[in-house]
């Protein structure tokens, strides 16, 4: 292609983006983009957004031959697998992504902490993405028991007896709460509208809060601008730029994910057998299953709110103006504390052999 011919062309993509924006008002959503923003560290929410979008497209294609029932769950699981056009790669993409998702998250959650970019005016972006976190757990906890296997049994399981620790406010957790659609039909509400419209909105308010502030500049930029600098620009680079990354980023996610579904399948564990405990729950929640070994199936409701609280308190309690790890020595030594903690309780709940804790037949 000529030079001419390509400048014919650019002129052509600029004339169609401005008649589409001069309608549409697109250029309304870019927001300032500074150069650091397109590294790795500064673009894991970019990512998980794109993971998002992947999971919502994968998730819309299951759904199709999905029944949400005790009797044919399993087995419109394994027509998934076996039938369905391209059932079992797409159930391995939604599956292997939503682990990338999972840990793109805690790695955006982490270097938001470590960069305190969580302070001052930034504090509700801290809280939405708590939410996030919590959504995302919420739709790999569903996703597990709609598999209906052993492990999706058992989920279910504590689901239910969880329900039944919080009284009155756990009733949509329970047999007794309709005749007309069982608990397994209502998780796959939550999984398919509830959650993601709540994830949505979170997603929305996380973006339209990031146009409201910007990108948070790197530390050591804003503690010299807190010392009395300069303050630190908010541009340097585009949001076209910072869209085709993040864009880019998003299809090496799917590029592996589905590397991944090639090599190891998706699977699904055997019939529930009502009355064991033979499973473990997936690795995000690891952390959490030693507690219930010590102290019972409440620790799984009391220490995930203790948890979550404790990092709600975050940008409330660290009020320091500077940003800085080594201004902020305190608080980056509880996070890796608590970092190394959710390691070692992951690791030991790893090699522990599986306890019943489930009382109650479902």
């Amino acid at each position: 292609m000529t030079a001419g011919a390509t400048t014919i062309q650019g002129v052509r993509w600029r004339r169609a983006w401005e008649t589409i924006d001069e309608r549409l008002g697109l250029s309304g959503l870019a927001y300032p983009v500074p150069a650091h923003a397109n590294g790795i560290g500064y673009i894991l929410g970019g990512i998980t957004l794109f993971g998002f979008l992947i999971l919502a497209a994968t998730g819309i294609w299951l759904a199709q031959f999905y029944h949400p029932t005790p009797a044919t769950a399993r087995e419109s699981v394994i027509y998934i697998m076996n039938v369905a056009p391209l059932g079992d790669l797409v159930r391995g993409v939604h599956f292997w992504v939503s682990n990338i998702v999972m840990a793109t998250i805690l790695l955006h959650m982490s270097r938001v902490f470590v960069t305190g970019s969580y302070k001052r005016p930034r504090e509700a972006n801290w809280l939405i993405g708590l939410g996030l976190l919590a959504v995302t757990l919420g739709l790999i906890f569903t996703g597990t028991v709609l598999k209906w296997d052993q492990e999706g049994y058992e989920a279910l399981g504590h689901n239910v007896e969880a329900g039944d620790l919080l009284g009155s406010f756990g009733f949509w957790f329970s047999g007794d709460f309709t005749a007309s659609l069982p608990i397994i039909g209502r998780l796959y509400i939550a999984h398919v509208v509830i959650l993601p419209a709540l994830g949505t909105l979170l997603l929305i308010g996380h973006f339209l809060l990031v146009k409201r502030h910007g990108i948070s500049a790197r530390p050591a930029q804003a503690d010299a601008a807190v010392d009395g600098g300069p303050v630190p620009a908010k541009g340097g680079s585009t949001f076209t730029a910072h869209l085709v990354r993040m864009a880019g980023f998003g299809l090496l996610m799917l590029a592996l994910a589905t590397i991944f579904s090639l090599v190891w399948p998706a699977g699904l564990g055997e019939r529930p057998i009502p009355g064991t405990e033979t499973t473990k729950p997936p690795w995000m929640f690891l952390p959490f299953y030693p507690f219930e070994d010590w102290f019972g199936l409440p620790a799984l409701l009391w220490v995930p709110a203790i948890l979550f609280g404790v990092l709600a308190l975050v940008p409330f309690v660290d009020r320091s103006p500077y940003r800085s790890p080594g201004r902020r020595r305190v608080f980056i030594a509880l996070g890796a504390l608590v970092a190394i903690a959710a390691v070692l309780l992951m690791s030991y709940a790893f090699v522990t052999v599986p306890q019943a804790h489930v009382q109650e037949a479902i």
